[in-house]
């Protein structure tokens, strides 16, 4: 039986998307956060509605039915490791420690109700305390179905008068849940509006950095642009005073060179003067 849960809550799985580790971390979160309230209501539909907003808010899109079956495959395991007989088995269940957590917090609630005076139905909760995570809604239903018939058949009259304050008092639990769902969901909102406004300021402060560091380097550019210029017209200057020199320099030696040209031919013309 355990076999053929695994086989369909994996072909499940296969059909509806693998499950990352961090996005299952988060489910068995939000699951230990309200299996109280599981605990009380057989309307579980809204439950897992809720947990499926809960996942939107932290950025996962799972159904209320992606992540019922998702449950129900750990519990499966869960359960495949406490019926084993090798530690490694645990071990290869990564939430294991999770799961173990959530159900022995369970089992301390009940025995808590049982000593305050909880009833009978006290030997009832710790036979289910990991085996109701295996039931459908349908098989709930179809468990109070019977125990109405049975107690048709013992007193039809009881019945009906058992049914009529069973009635009511669901009605007052139910009224009563419905309240503690709204709160929950307040609660998630406020923190999801409390988490969208860190996000807004966490965006704001980066883009705020990010400016700055841009206006840092284009000081910088601009520095240094500034300073290839300066360097630039201290070479130009530079050079026009070497060239400033060197024609200076040339004109003296060309004026040198003509006034010695100059006296040779004087002297050339005075010795041939002479000889004449």
């Amino acid at each position: 039986m355990m076999n053929m849960d695994v086989s369909s809550s994996t072909s499940s799985e296969s059909r509806l998307g693998q499950w990352s580790m961090e996005e299952t971390k988060e489910l068995v979160g939000i699951r230990a956060e309200l299996d109280q309230s599981f605990m009380e209501t057989k309307r579980n539909k809204q439950l897992w509605q809720l947990i499926s907003n809960s996942m939107r808010l932290k950025g996962y899109l799972r159904s209320p039915e992606q992540c019922k079956c998702k449950w129900k495959n750990l519990v499966t395991r869960y359960k495949g490791c406490e019926t084993g007989e090798s530690e490694s088995t645990k071990q290869q269940f990564p939430f294991y420690n999770e799961l173990q957590t959530i159900f022995t917090s369970r089992m301390q609630r009940m025995v808590m109700a049982e000593a305050e005076g909880s009833g009978g139905g006290s030997r009832k909760n710790k036979a289910v305390v990991v085996s109701s995570e295996e039931e459908e809604e349908d098989q709930d239903m179809q468990q109070l179905e019977d125990e109405d018939n049975m107690s048709i058949e013992r007193d039809h009259h009881h019945h009906r008068r058992t049914k009529k304050m069973k009635k009511s008092k669901n009605n007052d639990s139910s009224n009563n849940h419905d309240g503690g769902l709204k709160e929950i969901v307040e609660e998630l909102m406020r923190q999801h509006m409390r988490m969208e406004s860190e996000w807004m300021e966490a965006v704001e402060a980066r883009e705020k950095e990010r400016k700055e560091r841009e206006r840092e380097w284009k000081e910088t550019m601009e520095a240094l642009e500034k300073e290839r210029m300066m360097m630039d017209q201290r070479w130009r200057e530079r050079e026009e005073q070497r060239r400033v020199r060197e024609e200076a320099r040339a004109q003296r030696r060309d004026a040198l060179i003509t006034a010695l040209l100059n006296k040779l031919t004087r002297q050339d013309n005075m010795t041939m003067a002479m000889r004449q």
